[in-house]
């Protein structure tokens, strides 16, 4: 054995229960009774009280470098990563210059990763027009599924499939068994929404109703069920959609569904007027939807929580909801902010670590991360449940202080972050350079 990590608190994925966890060559040997003792000259970390949990699966990153890296950067997104107990995270193919459309761009964007994540980190390839003869040579690459829009995404660099070209896509990765991840937005909806302007939040809430999540979701459904392909709605916004989610899931239909820390914890009627680091696309929505939410995770149709990190410059948040940049920092804050509203609703740590650790494994088909059991690799993070702490911007590592949750008071400290086998954060601060890992699709 290389270390021993102990505590009374240990989730596994049978429960949580007082255990050692002995670590040898960078994954878990074994998971042993609380009082084992280990062999004479084994390091033992005592964590006492303190939660040792899976490290956080994070497949839903928007990291912008190289080419927006003034937004974000592997530097920055991997450290804040790390402090939050992500150990792993997949990084989305736009909003980086060039997007991961090709090969050739997923090269460039891997020689910017490489020597710079602290956690370890793997890609998602995208799915535009024209580009359907790259979807394979991107596969056996090693991304791990193909990102479309059914909307404009908010850079003309990446533009939305129509329903012929989700057609056309689904059918070539339905060949490979590739796996299509889909930011469900109906445009038709959209652009017959009313066009949101100034500070109110409530303008832009109608401009994106659900209605277009839901007619977008519906036209998914039926091109998995024509063509067989593995999709994943992203984001889920909109409870409206969680009945036809359902019945396909009853029905056998190859498709998983994700939400976001923000719409489990924020609601639409708490934004305050001009306050545009809550703007993202889907929106955050009514308490009753967000309820809605909550009773869907329980019940197994949403299968993870992921952060959707999305962010920008401080000067891209102007007080307008019409013109400001539209995504959430959330990064380093998912894990308490989820926490905070689970275990207010009575869900415990073992729902946590299924939604925000093996949920998104199992998504990426992540088979070494997830959970603490032999053989996985030696990632946790290790949380205080009971302490609080009010979120301070100028604390995190995002490259920029933008965030919806500042001043919120958050139950969860994150007190160390393990990466296999080896602690790389002591509360948020580093104590390795980076020693992350970038992944493949295996």
């Amino acid at each position: 054995m290389e270390n021993v990590l102990r505590s009374r608190r240990v989730v596994t994925p049978g429960g949580v229960r007082p255990a050692c966890v002995a670590v040898e060559g960078g994954r878990i040997a074994a998971v042993l009774p609380y009082d084992t003792a280990p062999p004479p000259g084994t390091p033992v970390t005592d964590l006492g009280d303190d939660v040792l949990m899976p490290g956080l699966v994070d497949t839903h990153v928007h990291v912008n470098d190289p080419g927006r890296s003034a937004w974000e950067g592997f530097g920055t997104a991997t450290l804040a990563a790390a402090a939050g107990g992500v150990t792993t995270l997949v990084d989305m193919p736009l909003n980086s210059l060039p997007p991961t459309t090709t090969p050739a761009a997923l090269d460039v964007k891997r020689a910017a990763a490489r020597g710079r994540v602290h956690v370890d980190t793997g890609f998602w390839g995208g799915a535009v027009p024209g580009n359907e003869k790259e979807l394979r040579p991107l596969h056996d690459a090693g991304v791990f599924g193909f990102k479309a829009f059914l909307s404009p995404s908010g850079v003309d660099e990446f533009p939305p499939l129509d329903p012929a070209g989700l057609d056309a896509v689904a059918t070539r990765l339905a060949a490979f068994d590739g796996l299509l991840i889909v930011h469900a937005e109906d445009p038709g909806r959209l652009a017959r929404a009313p066009q949101p302007a100034g500070p109110g939040y409530a303008g832009f809430l109608a401009s994106r109703p659900p209605a277009a999540e839901e007619a977008a979701i519906g036209t998914l459904l039926e091109t998995v069920r024509r063509r067989g392909v593995r999709a994943h709605v992203l984001h889920l916004s909109s409870s409206g959609a969680l009945p036809a989610l359902a019945a396909a899931r009853a029905e056998g239909l190859p498709v998983t569904v994700e939400t976001c820390p923000h719409f489990l914890t924020l609601t639409a009627e708490e934004v305050p007027d001009g306050a545009t680091e809550f703007k993202c696309c889907p929106p955050i929505r009514e308490a009753a939807n967000r309820d809605a939410l909550w009773a869907a995770l329980a019940d197994g149709t949403l299968a993870c929580v992921v952060s959707d990190h999305s962010p920008c410059t401080a000067d891209l948040k102007v007080p307008d909801f019409g013109t400001a940049w539209g995504g959430i920092s959330s990064l380093q804050l998912g894990l308490p902010a989820v926490w905070t509203e689970a275990r207010r609703r009575g869900h415990t740590l073992t729902d946590l670590a299924r939604w925000m650790s093996a949920g998104p494994a199992a998504l990426a088909g992540l088979r070494a991360k997830g959970a603490i059991e032999p053989g996985r690799d030696a990632d946790f993070a290790v949380l205080a449940p009971d302490e609080t702490f009010t979120v301070d911007p100028a604390a995190l590592h995002h490259r920029n202080p933008v965030t919806a949750y500042a001043g919120r008071t958050l139950h969860g400290v994150v007190r160390s972050t393990w990466l296999r086998g080896r602690q790389i954060t002591d509360h948020g601060t580093p104590l390795t350079g980076p020693t992350g890992r970038l992944l493949e699709r295996t």
